[in-house]
């Protein structure tokens, strides 16, 4: 047995340490980090910012600050030379700054968007400043022949489709279940679902071997969210959709991935919160602020590279900012 001696010996022992730690931790406390997380190449925004709300589908030319889209500081490598790519919802947003990448790595781009004509014209311009070709497709992805005019356009102007994007989506919150009304519900679900549905269907049977679809999902669809029910239903959906579909392809040689992104900034936000939401938007998540769409396109490059990703396909890549 040990002598009482000792044991007090030991206890002050753990006092001791358990007083270094206190005096530590204190001082930690004082120096407590005040601003967000900056590892990138240049400093981003972070909250709070101008509080702002916009009418759907939103305009990043009206967002303040605007959105960091193109990557000043990535260098193109030919990672997708020779290719070709369409992106849903590619005039704005996180669908911006992917064809903008896209294009510095060689790839001409189809954007199919919904309503925007301005923001549509400005990544157009952004790609073809890259030097690639771009064509401009209004299409509304809930609807199958609207999906397959798109896919139609695309082979007519550039031949072939090497890689897919789904990105288009519908988001807007909802506090209270009991005011998700069917009309929303089924918005949602048309966009999100459906149209990854749809645009997939009329797209695989002009791809071939080493290409590639892209779904964009969501931290929402991880985590869940209690204001956007519907909109985590779809994303969750999106996730098992890319596993199962990645599985059905695998004889086709076709790669089929999805990015699972946290809060970027982009227009489907003050679109969809109120404005002192939006001014607060991302300040919560561990870096405490929100992405830039910069910090999310180069994960679609490397999932839409056969150098890069040959041996990875059923993959949900989270890019959100910590846990």
């Amino acid at each position: 047995m040990q002598m009482k001696s000792e044991i007090a010996g030991k206890a002050a022992k753990q006092r001791h340490i358990q007083r270094n730690i206190d005096a530590k931790d204190k001082s930690k406390s004082k120096a407590k980090q005040q601003g967000a997380m900056q590892a990138g190449a240049r400093q981003y925004p972070e909250p709070p910012f101008p509080e702002q709300h916009q009418p759907k589908p939103g305009k990043e030319w009206a967002i303040e600050p605007a959105p960091l889209y193109d990557a000043p500081y990535y260098l193109g490598s030919k990672k997708l030379d020779g290719k070709v790519a369409l992106i849903t919802g590619g005039d704005s947003g996180i669908g911006r700054s992917v064809s903008v990448l896209f294009a510095r790595e060689g790839a001409d781009i189809a954007i199919v968007y919904l309503a925007e004509d301005r923001d549509a014209r400005a990544t157009k311009s952004a790609v073809e400043a890259e030097g690639r070709r771009c064509i401009l497709v209004k299409a509304d992805v809930s609807e199958r022949d609207e999906c397959r005019n798109a896919v139609a356009q695309t082979v007519k102007a550039f031949g072939r489709i090497d890689v897919l994007v789904n990105n288009a989506a519908f988001q807007i919150h909802s506090s209270e279940f009991a005011e998700l009304t069917e009309e929303h519900f089924d918005t949602t679900l048309k966009t999100n679902l459906y149209g990854y549905f749809h645009m997939a269907q009329e797209a695989v049977p002009h791809m071939k071997p080493g290409s590639a679809i892209i779904n964009t999902g969501s931290v929402t669809g991880i985590d869940g969210s209690k204001a956007l029910v519907d909109y985590s239903m779809t994303k969750g959906g999106i996730h098992a959709f890319t596993r199962a579909l990645s599985g059905n392809l695998l004889g086709k040689g076709i790669r089929v991935n999805a990015v699972a992104p946290g809060p970027v900034w982009t227009p489907l936000n003050p679109s969809d919160k109120e404005a002192g939401d939006v001014s607060k938007f991302g300040a919560d998540t561990p870096m405490k602020r929100p992405a830039q769409p910069e910090e999310l396109a180069p994960a679609y490059v490397f999932l839409a590279s056969p150098h890069c990703s040959s041996y990875i396909t059923g993959e949900i890549l989270p890019v959100v900012g910590g846990y």
